[in-house]
Parts: structure tokens; sequence; C-alpha cells
């Protein structure tokens, strides 16, 4: 449990910082569906690296920029804008296999040690987080202590060396044969940073920096591949998963009138769920509904879809279907954090006692599964002043802003919180960690 929490905080500490302005938070696209989709297409991966995948999570950052990046042994990250970019699932599944090779050949666990020994302030910021969590056992509340703390040791963290890039490259390769997938996809991605070293720092992509990129470093890539030709497969599950991921991540990025132009005439499940997105983002609620029941008449048992036909129906003020659909997704799977989640949303929409006290239990179990969620937090928060649990929802409220790198705003919240609960009880605690974070 600890060794999770601890991955977890040293992850998004990280993950939520910039490579050009560390002091400046960079959100995490929280999305069950594409989060699952991302995880059908890592999970040959991870497996041919000796991964548990359920181990290691893929997850979204919302940045514009290419990139792609571990910090540590629990968690890839990819930039939404180098998700859109790539064409094929294949191109994924090479970005997923070398930056699992970094952790597989221990470049993490060595970058982690040499984080803890560190004298700068970010080592101290970062060990003062870990004792939090230590404390506590909630990464959650001990998250927001080291935003904000990294300086240069950061891009020193993040930055790997040519020896490890040559490493990498080789084994995701390996990794992408055992898996089936066609490792020429590789250099596909490689090409599309071709020339960034010749750029100033300033206008070089992330991952130009972050992962050196050679002449020598792709000729060998290309000469390995060379070396070990695959067959083709069977792709169509990959591509669906692909297709799906990024199709719906580009339906809430992109202008709702391009991704109408792009699925005109395509009735493919995917193309049907895009249409909905795109109409539900122009304000058009009958059609975006009326393309989630077609959907979902052909496909009852997908709890994702269920799931986005709740928020649609959700935030078109359809507050009684939205319960409803969120309840299908719930009991087609009910260990989903996201979708319990949701399903707590639509309850405090019905705002009754009953539905307000039913809305507690059911975000209580979505945190207890996903602490590092800001909208659980809220929605918690929420929960609890309805339910007359002021110090609960006080605590929660500095939660959630602790994990977003507030801290002056979740030190405020977390002393109404140690004022409301009763001394030395575990809720109790827990603002006495976000206060000694804060400090």
């Amino acid at each position: 449990m600890r060794h999770s929490i601890l991955a977890t905080l040293i992850g998004l500490w990280l993950a939520m910082t910039t490579l050009v302005n560390p002091a400046q938070a960079v959100n995490l696209i929280r999305d069950a569906d594409i989060e699952h989709s991302l995880d059908q297409l890592a999970a040959p991966i991870l497996r041919a690296a000796g991964l548990n995948p359920n181990n290691v999570r893929i997850l979204i950052v919302n940045d514009s920029g290419l990139n792609a990046f571990v910090i540590s042994n629990n968690a890839i990250f990819i930039h939404s804008g180098l998700l859109l970019r790539l064409t094929s699932a294949a191109q994924v599944q090479s970005v997923i296999a070398h930056e699992a090779a970094h952790i597989a050949n221990g470049h993490i666990s060595r970058r982690l040690t040499n984080l803890r020994n560190s004298n700068t302030a970010t080592g101290f910021g970062v060990a003062l987080a870990l004792a939090v969590a230590l404390a506590s056992d909630n990464g959650a509340a001990a998250g927001g202590v080291a935003f904000g703390a990294a300086s240069a040791a950061q891009r020193q963290f993040f930055s790997h060396t040519r020896a490890e890039e040559s490493a990498a490259d080789q084994s995701s390769v390996r990794f992408m044969l055992r898996a089936g997938v066609d490792p020429a996809a590789a250099t596909e991605v490689l090409e599309l940073f071709r020339g960034q070293e010749a750029l100033s720092v300033s206008r070089q992509d992330p991952y130009a920096r972050t992962h050196p990129l050679t002449a020598d470093r792709i000729r060998a890539l290309r000469g390995l591949i060379a070396a070990n030709p695959l067959a083709p497969g069977d792709t169509q599950s990959a591509d669906f998963w692909f297709a799906r991921a990024q199709g719906k991540l580009s339906a809430f990025i992109q202008n709702p009138g391009w991704t109408l132009r792009r699925v005109r005439g395509d009735s493919s499940p995917v193309a049907t769920m895009r249409r909905a997105v795109a109409y539900h983002r122009q304000a058009d609620a009958n059609n975006a509904i009326r393309e989630m029941q077609t959907l979902l008449q052909a496909y009852p048992n997908d709890s994702y879809w269920h799931e986005l036909y709740g928020q649609i129906l959700i935030e078109s003020r359809q507050a009684n279907a939205a319960v409803q659909s969120y309840r299908n997704a719930v009991n087609l799977n009910g260990n989903e954090p996201l979708i319990l989640g949701g399903y707590g949303r639509a309850l405090l929409a019905l705002n009754t006692a009953d539905s307000n006290a039913q809305a507690v239990r059911t975000l209580e179990r979505a945190r207890a599964l996903d602490g590092q969620s800001s909208s659980i937090l809220r929605d918690l928060g929420q929960a609890y002043a309805r339910t007359g649990q002021p110090g609960l929802a006080s605590l929660a409220t500095a939660e959630r802003f602790a994990l977003q790198g507030r801290l002056s705003d979740a030190t405020l919240h977390a002393t109404r919180a140690a004022d409301r609960l009763p001394r030395g009880s575990a809720p109790w605690q827990r603002a006495q960690d976000v206060l000694s974070a804060g400090q």
C-alpha cells in the first residue's frame, strides 16, 4: 500500500509540472474510456516487458506538445498532442514500449534514488512529501507538498542519457516483437522529431530534450528492426482501441465542426460516439442523445458508453436520466473509480436527501479506488456539505487543493477541517498532514 502511494506521489509531482515553467501546474485528462482503451494497447507490451499491466497506468497530460515520459514505475504519461499526432495503434504501442523499457531497465529506480538523496530544495520538498505519505498513507494529501518545488533538478530527472536511450530502443524492439507488434512503427515515431536537436532549446519539442535524438540512434534502430522482421499479424483489435482512444480525445479537444466533417457517412461505433460528443459540444442535446441511443442499442453492455451517455445527459440538465445511465455503467463496471465519480455527480444533481446520502457512499468508494482525482474530491466535498458534515467537506476541499498544488487554499480549508473534526480521529490526522505540507 505505502509503496504504491510513494510511487504515485512522485509521479504526480513531476507529471503536473512543466519543463518550461516548473511552477506551473499541468492538468491530466482523466477519462475512464480513454484510459481503458490505452490500457488495452499497453497490456501486451507491458507483459512482454515483464511488467504487470495492472500496476502501470497510461495517463494523458493535457498538453499540445509532443512528449511521453515516465517518472515512476507505476505510470507512463503521454501528451495529448502526441496521441493526436500518431496515426496507428503500433505507433502508440511503440511509445509505450520505449517508456516501459526505461522502467524495466531500472532507469527510473536509479533516478528516484538520486532524487531522494538530493540536497537541493527539490530533493527536500520530495522528502517532505514522502514523509507525509508514510505518516498518513494518504498520497493525495501529501501530493501538494512538492508541487512548485521543482528546479533545474527536474530537467535532469526527466532527461535520459544517450546510453539509456540506446538501451531502451533495443529493449522496446524486443518487447514489440514478443507482443506481435510491428517495431517499424518506432522509427515512424522518431521521424516526427527529426531535426529537433538543431533547434534552440526554446523551440524544441519536449520529447527532443527528454529523449536525445541522433542520426546514429535512428540508424541503429532501423538496423535492429531490419534484422528482426515481423510477419504482419491481425491488428483489428488494436486498431479499434486506438481509434476509440484518439477519437474520443479529439472529439472533446478539436472543434466540433472538424469532428463532424471527418465522421460524415461513417456508421462505425467510434464514429457514432464522436458524432455524439461533437453534437453535445454544440449544445445540440437532441442529436447527441439520438447518437448515443443508437450506439447503446448496438452495444448495451459497454459501461464506458453508458458513462458517456450519462455525462451528456447530466450536462444537458437531465439528472434523472443521467442517474439511470450511470447506474447502468456501475452495474457493468463497479470498480472503475471515474465511473463511480460520475455516478456520484449525477446523484448530487438530483439533490434529494436520499440521493445526497447515496452520493457520499458512492464518492467515498470512488476516492478509495483513486485518491488522485480532483473531480471526485470536489464532488465529495459538496456531498459532505449537503449531508451536514462540514468538517469532512473542508477536509475533502483541502485535499483537492493540495493535490492541485494550491497550498495556501489547502491550508485554509485544512485549518477549518481540523477545528471541526474530532481531535485525534483519522480525518483530523489527514487535516494535520495537509497543514504540515503547507508549512
